[in-house]
This record gives C-alpha cells, structure tokens and sequence, in this order.
C-alpha cells in the first residue's frame, strides 16, 4: 500500500502564512508611495501654472509701466484725445435704424400670473407652453 502525502503540509502552510505576511506588510507602503507621487505631480502641475500666471502678470505690469501703451490704451477704451489733435469717431449705423424702431411700441407682455397660469395648463394637456405674447 502505498501511502499518500497530504495536500497541505505544515511547512506549505507556514510558508503560505510567510508570503501572506510579506504581501500585507509591503501593500501600505506602496499604496502611499503612489499616492505621493501623484499629490507630487498635481503640485508639480499648480507650480507650473503659477510661474506661467507669474509671467503674464510682469509682462502685463512692463507694458503698464510704458507711457506710450498707456496713452494707447486711453485712445482705444476711454476715447482719450490729446489737446490739439483732431478726433473723430464713427457711430455706429444701425444704432439709427435701432432708434426708428425704438418709436413703434414693443408687443405687451402679459402679467406674470397670466404666464404662470398657461404654463400649469400646458403642463396638464402634455404640451409645452406657449411663449409670452401668445395663447
């Protein structure tokens, strides 16, 4: 009779036990080894961003500094015009056709509890509501 070994012997187990061990001691420390490498990349990231705000913000201040682009800057958004110059400025041709239309009388809005009232009924029969100037 020949005998069998066991599946499991006592220092198959103990080993199982050893690598077990060995596995959970080391899964901690590289969970937080890659957590903190990518906390490092994000803050690798907001410094980068930083230093390109940085540069725009001097680039923005030496320009700020320079007499000639703050004149420029007075021409272009405040219609600035130096004492002596001739300065025009062009309106704008459909401002006109705007001011004819401004006379005729604009479609009446009915109240809000009107608009409030028509939309529960729309909402009742399934449809969407009517717009504000109509029924």
């Amino acid at each position: 009779m020949v005998a069998t070994r066991p599946q499991l012997t006592g220092r198959a187990a103990i080993l199982a036990v050893v690598v077990c061990a060995i596995a959970m001691s080391l899964a901690y420390p590289a969970r937080e080894y890659v957590a903190q490498r990518r906390q490092i990349a994000q803050l690798e990231a907001q410094q980068a961003n930083a230093l390109s705000k940085l540069q725009r913000l001097e680039e923005r201040r030496r320009r700020l500094e320079d007499p000639d682009y703050i004149k420029r800057l007075a021409k272009e958004r405040l219609f600035y015009c130096e004492p002596g110059a001739d300065c025009y400025q062009v309106l704008d041709e459909e401002a006109g056709s705007t001011a004819a239309k401004a006379g005729s009388k604009p479609p009446e809005r009915p109240a809000w509890y009107v608009t409030l009232w028509r939309s529960f009924e729309a909402a009742d029969k399934g449809r969407p509501a009517a717009p504000a100037g109509q029924k």
